[in-house]
């Protein structure tokens, strides 16, 4: 199994920046997809962005530009850039790993971070 642990996350000002790290551990093969999904209050999971093992970047429309997700293949990590922040952008920030052409519901889930960005 993997086991993913998110850092990083905080109370900000609009308009701020904050740099999101998850390490994953255990069963961790080389070819996976990593990336951030968020929850704000009362809403439901919405993709963030991912990123292959090769470095491919998937992003949700309304994150491009502001958002930058990289990655650490040697030590298991990806991170998420995050400016330009705004109060739409609260909400719990989850790290999520599956293998290479797994489906979705393969994922494994960090147990989440808080972005709190205040106006």
């Amino acid at each position: 199994q993997v086991q993913l642990v998110e850092s990083g996350g905080g109370l900000v000002q609009a308009g701020g920046s904050l740099r999101l790290s998850c390490v994953a551990s255990g069963s961790v093969l080389s070819s996976s997809i990593m990336g951030w999904y968020r929850q704000a209050p009362g809403k439901q999971r919405e993709l963030v962005g991912t990123i292959t093992s090769g470095g491919s970047t998937n992003y949700a429309d309304s994150m491009k530009g502001r958002f930058t997700i990289s990655r650490d293949n040697a030590k298991n990590t990806v991170f998420l850039q995050m400016n330009s922040l705004n109060s739409e952008d609260t909400g719990v920030y989850y790290c999520m790993y599956r293998l290479s052409g797994q489906a979705y519901g393969n994922n494994r889930w960090g147990q989440g971070t808080q972005v709190t960005v205040s106006s």
